[in-house]
């Protein structure tokens, strides 16, 4: 008896890779670590390379394993990460709120996705660390929001301290994922094309005298 489909052997309905990039110190392993296992520290230890969680949550009425790869933002670790850009179906663009300079790199990292990733990859802005005092804000919430804009993407401010919107900018970029997988399900389904007996004996008379004209 043949096995049944994969999907139907899972216990998931549907896996998506997502990929956390940004500079270095941003907040995207506390980002990760804040959604994956509900918890936050305060210590600060450099991502080597890359590390990734799992976790599975329920959309809409589907299970869906979210596999979250977080990268490096050092310069040295660049090449090891672009890799893992064409695997991802989604890419967090983040960005610390009290550091302009990583705001203005996001530029730079959405051209590594125009140059690694597929084209059809959904990207979302997130603007970590919103729980600062405003005196340490470096970029405003409207200047996030122009640049999320430009590039035709969402925007979400964040903070992994105070689990601010965290569940959310990962659900929201999940269920646009979810969608676009469906929808390109329901375009793959293939379609029942009737042939009627003449038409294949027609067919299989014109492959005869093709294969023995190809043996001749």
């Amino acid at each position: 008896m043949a096995a049944p489909p994969a999907r139907a052997r899972a216990d998931y309905d549907y896996l998506i890779k997502l990929l956390l990039i940004g500079d270095s110190g941003v907040g995207k392993s506390c980002l990760l670590l804040r959604f994956s296992d509900g918890s936050f520290t305060t210590s600060f230890i450099t991502t080597i390379g890359i590390d990734f969680k799992i976790r599975t949550i329920e959309l809409d009425g589907k299970r869906i394993k979210l596999q979250i790869w977080d990268t490096a933002g050092q310069e040295r670790f660049r090449t090891i990460t672009t890799a893992y850009y064409r695997g991802a179906m989604g890419i967090l663009l983040v960005y610390d709120v009290t550091d302009e300079s990583s705001f203005n790199n996001i530029r730079n990292w959405i051209r590594n996705i125009e140059q690694h990733a597929s084209d059809s990859v959904n990207k979302i802005l997130v603007g970590n660390k919103a729980d600062m005092d405003e005196s340490k804000r470096a970029v405003p919430t409207s200047k996030g929001q122009a640049l999320a804009d430009e590039y035709g993407i969402k925007f979400f401010e964040t903070s992994a301290k105070t689990n601010l919107n965290v569940e959310q900018v990962f659900f929201s970029i999940a269920r646009d994922i979810k969608q676009r997988l469906a929808d390109t399900d329901n375009r793959a389904e293939p379609t029942t094309i009737r042939i009627n007996q003449s038409d294949q004996a027609a067919g299989g008379g014109q492959a005869a005298q093709k294969s023995a004209c190809c043996g001749s």
